[in-house]
């Protein structure tokens, strides 16, 4: 895989020695005018009860879609410039730090995502009533459960879905009106078919995985039901979908892993794959797998061209997934280990290492603040360091980050924040932090050097900032 530097601006930077960025902010960040906090096409409009409600659910689901995609990247940037702000700030408390109230480090501008419609692999469709009452309508909630107000809205006209997710959860609610069961809406109040899920990927293939609550059905009741929803998807109306892979999981639990309730295969393939930059990836039913491929390999590319200083040696793969990013940079790096707490997703893992033929990986299963620590004491700092961690909106635990914090071998780490104004904020002050005797964390402190934010959600108010530190 060859990987060419895209942005030069990013190109100038990695090749910049550690000096005080306070001078070479982004002109995304610094030059641009500053867009007013009141921004009222974002909000909802004053008189929203005057709003149909398929409006209500486009701007509870995708909030910013009144906004052209230029308008929507702009906000963006000015929602990671004000979060790295408050980092800058709180940073600025801590006396070890010489961080004013300004950027020291560089904001580049967001990489914008190559597709803005339709881009969505993977959508969950809830089941409830519906505007015409229909406790048998397949789409998104609105209201609120408390008030007793919710109403299930077909997501027919959400911009981030594609025709094919909306073509299957239109005959799911077809065939959930013809089937004598009624839908669980509330577990306490008995019923049976619950959400659907439909993932794609960029060839067309289409999985759809349907959740059940069995309440007291026998097995063969359950048996009969199931064979009547592979009938209506194979060889029913629904066949049109064209499904390559049918799964159902029976479960009493709001969610629930494939070891509490494994998935069952009930009709096709057992996994879809989808190509990322040249690497073929195996999806499971339950895979962790970025939501708009064509923005991920923006993502994954911008990882890989900040990693570049860090050629060779051992790269850490924090809460590696099914190791996409530990693969894709394998042909930098001598050594990857892959750290993930889903025991299928480290299958897949282990799986797309060798699909691409790739020998230096090593996937680990378990909780990240478990083996790290132990992981740590036994590698070697030859041919020098790396950490990329990728967490959930719950951050790393504060055992990770001492672990990272306390090897002296790792020089660099790539922290890639989904959220990162929320629990990652604690991360980057744990990285950054003078010591702290109490908790553990004595190792020399990180110190924030550039930050890329990368748009993998349009018409949301979410996206990716990649977060790079070193000491």
């Amino acid at each position: 895989m060859r990987l060419h530097l895209k942005n030069p601006l990013l190109k100038q930077i990695i090749t910049l020695p550690k000096v005080c960025f306070s001078s070479v902010l982004s002109h995304s960040s610094s030059d641009r005018k500053p867009i007013k906090r009141k921004n009222k096409s974002r909000q909802l409009p004053a008189n929203c009860d005057s709003l149909s409600l398929e409006e209500r659910l486009a701007d509870t689901v995708t909030p910013l879609w009144r906004l052209s995609y230029e308008q929507q990247l702009k906000w963006k940037q000015e929602q990671q410039h004000n979060i790295l702000l408050e980092m800058a700030k709180q940073l600025s408390q801590d006396s070890s730090q010489d961080v004013s109230n300004d950027l020291r480090f560089p904001l580049l501008p967001i990489v914008r995502s190559p597709v803005t419609d339709g881009y969505r692999n993977k959508s969950t469709f809830s089941v409830n009533k519906g505007m015409d009452g229909n406790p048998k309508t397949v789409g998104f909630y609105i209201g609120n459960g408390k008030m007793g107000n919710i109403v299930c809205v077909r997501g027919d006209h959400l911009m981030n879905m594609p025709p094919k997710h909306k073509m299957v959860a239109r005959h799911y609610e077809d065939f959930l009106r013809l089937s004598p069961l009624s839908p669980c809406l509330l577990f306490h109040d008995g019923g049976h078919w619950r959400e659907l899920t439909v993932r794609t990927n960029s060839a067309g293939h289409t999985m759809a995985i349907v959740y059940f609550h069995p309440q007291q059905l026998t097995h063969e009741e359950i048996r009969l039901h199931k064979a009547s929803l592979v009938e209506y998807f194979t060889r029913g109306p629904a066949a049109v979908c064209q499904l390559d892979s049918l799964y159902f999981q029976e479960s009493s639990m709001t969610r629930c892993s494939h070891e509490q309730s494994p998935y069952q295969l009930l009709y096709g393939q057992p996994h879809i794959f989808e190509e990322v930059l040249g690497f073929k990836f195996r999806i499971s039913a339950d895979s962790f797998f970025q939501v708009n491929r064509e923005a991920a390999e923006a993502l994954y590319q911008t990882v890989a061209e900040l990693n570049r200083a860090c050629v060779g040696g051992t790269l850490l793969d924090v809460c590696c997934g099914t190791g996409a990013i530990g693969i894709l940079l394998s042909p930098q790096m001598e050594r990857v280990i892959g750290i993930e707490l889903i025991e299928q997703a480290v299958e897949d893992a282990r799986y797309n290492a060798k699909l691409n033929s790739v020998d230096k990986c090593e996937f680990l299963t378990g909780k990240a603040e478990v083996v790290l620590p132990n992981l740590m004491a036994t590698l070697s700092s030859h041919g020098g360091l790396t950490a990329v961690v990728n967490p959930s909106r719950a951050g790393l635990h504060y055992r990770v980050v001492r672990a990272l914090r306390n090897h002296p071998a790792i020089r660099r780490l790539v922290y890639i924040s989904c959220k990162p104004d929320g629990e990652a904020m604690r991360n980057f002050k744990e990285l950054c932090c003078g010591s702290d005797y109490q908790r553990k964390i004595l190792g020399e402190a990180f110190t924030p050097t550039v930050a890329v934010p990368v748009d993998l959600f349009p018409h949301t108010p979410h996206c990716e900032l990649v977060l790079v530190f070193e000491r």
